[in-house]
């Protein structure tokens, strides 16, 4: 990591530790203010999603009927470019990004923004009170569009950022299996894992104590507005009605915390095994109560670590260089039916490391995937990322069934081989292993040997 130096740099310091800036017209300092002074430019942007027509479709995760919009679905598009790579990472208040859907929302944004598709992040929260994507629908196309907007809008506007990061913890999470008598069952589960934790990345221009972006990443099955017991008022059959369930709560609350003068956007974790806390049988629908609490729940601890990111000891150890680097993997791997290919994608801002996953991955994959990089980067396990495979259990699970093993394409082998390739990606983008940044020509030949191999390897495991 770079840090300048000489005066300028000395000056620039006392400037950060006293979270001051001069005033051009009176030569005073104004509170409230800092330097962002880096390599990296951000420019962000978010777009209402909702389909026009809401009677009478249908959602999509747990499939019931729809009356009528409780809140707004959104869309953020945030650009970060280091001045000599650019990269989106897209949000969408929706249940997958769907596979059909994320070439076109590259192709859309690639177009708009000027970042290689390949450097496009597409996710979804896993939003269960939302509609089903079609490219050939109404609302599928304006979606494109709308992608194509905030792209372009974002990429209007890039400003000289810092990044400041924080982490707070939610209360509304549990894992929903339970192992007795060696079957796992469908109980919310006090014992069993579960993260807790939120990470808060703060996107600054320094011109005022409000973010020009944030990103928050938490882990749980947005399922509050869909149906549980039958029987359980007020909705016996299901919420009525469209939402972003949590984490479009918690989006607008940091949102309202700063005026509606900053972008909050969400992204999914390993939430595979992972719930709402609302007992029931097995669980029930939540209600307004329920809502506000996860939303508030979410927001608050966002905002807690937002504020104390801007405060002098935190904004003095903010770097003043963030490399951007990025790496994909298309591998295929060993299915129940067939093999079944997948994209894994790794994103490096600065300290941060942004690891992809396309599908429903359990809990346990972020925790072992955290602990295989331990201090050689900040991790952010990133869930229904770039596609989806469905339900990624891990081996461990199979032995015991369940919901999750059961409703998974994927036989258990599968785990060693994404475990593997991720790490092999973070290696890539951290570049902290020799063997993945020499440039002797026989390190480059043997890469490529080495690279073949495992695409052969992997597409052996893979057959039936």
């Amino acid at each position: 990591m770079r840090y300048p130096t000489g005066p300028a740099a000395a000056m620039t310091l006392l400037v950060v530790l006293a979270g001051l800036l001069p005033d051009a017209a009176s030569g005073q300092l104004r509170d409230g203010q800092f330097p962002a002074e880096s390599n990296l430019k951000a420019g962000v942007a978010k777009v209402e999603i909702t389909p026009e027509n809401v009677k009478g479709t249908f959602a999509s995760g747990h499939r019931r009927e729809l009356q009528g919009v409780r809140d707004p679905l959104r869309a953020g598009v945030l650009l970060l470019d280091d001045g000599a790579t650019r990269v989106a990472i897209v949000t969408l208040d929706t249940l997958f990004p769907w596979n059909d859907l994320v070439p076109l929302a590259r192709q859309q944004i690639s177009v708009a923004a000027d970042v290689p598709p390949k450097n496009i992040m597409v996710t979804a929260s896993h939003n269960h009170s939302g509609p089903a994507f079609s490219p050939d629908s109404d609302w599928g196309k304006q979606l494109v569009r709308q992608l194509g907007t905030a792209a372009s809008t974002a990429a209007a506007d890039m400003r000289t950022v810092t990044i400041g990061y924080g982490e707070g913890e939610i209360s509304f999470n549990i894992n929903r299996r339970k192992v007795i008598n060696g079957r796992a069952v469908v109980r919310l589960n006090e014992d069993g894992p579960v993260d807790r934790r939120v990470k808060v990345l703060r996107f600054d221009d320094g011109k005022s104590l409000t973010p020009l972006a944030v990103v928050m990443h938490a882990v749980c099955h947005p399922c509050f507005f869909t149906w549980g017991d039958n029987g359980t008022r007020p909705y016996p059959n299901g919420y009525p009605l469209m939402s972003a369930d949590f984490p479009g709560e918690a989006q607008t609350f940091v949102e309202m915390c700063y005026q509606n003068q900053t972008s909050a956007l969400f992204l999914q974790g390993c939430a595979g095994d992972i719930r709402p806390n609302l007992p029931g049988f097995p669980y029930r629908c939540a209600d307004e109560a329920d809502i506000q609490w996860a939303g508030r729940d979410l927001g608050g601890a966002v905002v807690k670590a937002l504020a104390q990111g801007v405060t002098r000891e935190q904004l003095g150890q903010r770097a003043g260089y963030y490399p951007i680097r990025v790496a994909n993997a298309e591998i295929e791997l060993p299915g129940k039916q067939k093999k079944l290919t997948a994209e894994l994608q790794a994103i490096k801002v600065g300290p941060y490391l942004f690891l992809t996953i396309p599908g429903e991955p359990m809990v346990e994959y972020g925790f072992r995937l955290e602990k295989a990089i331990a201090d050689r980067a900040i991790p952010i396990i990133v869930g229904y990322a770039n596609g989806n495979l469905g339900y990624i259990a891990t081996a461990e699970a199979h032995t015991v069934g369940g919901y999750e093993p059961t409703m998974s394409p994927l036989l258990p082998e599968a785990e060693t081989i994404l475990l593997d390739e991720l790490g092999i990606l973070a290696d890539k983008v951290v570049g902290d292993v020799f063997a993945t940044f020499s440039k002797h020509p026989g390190d480059v030949k043997k890469r490529k040997k080495q690279e073949d191999e495992r695409k052969a390897a992997t597409a052996t495991s893979g057959q039936d």
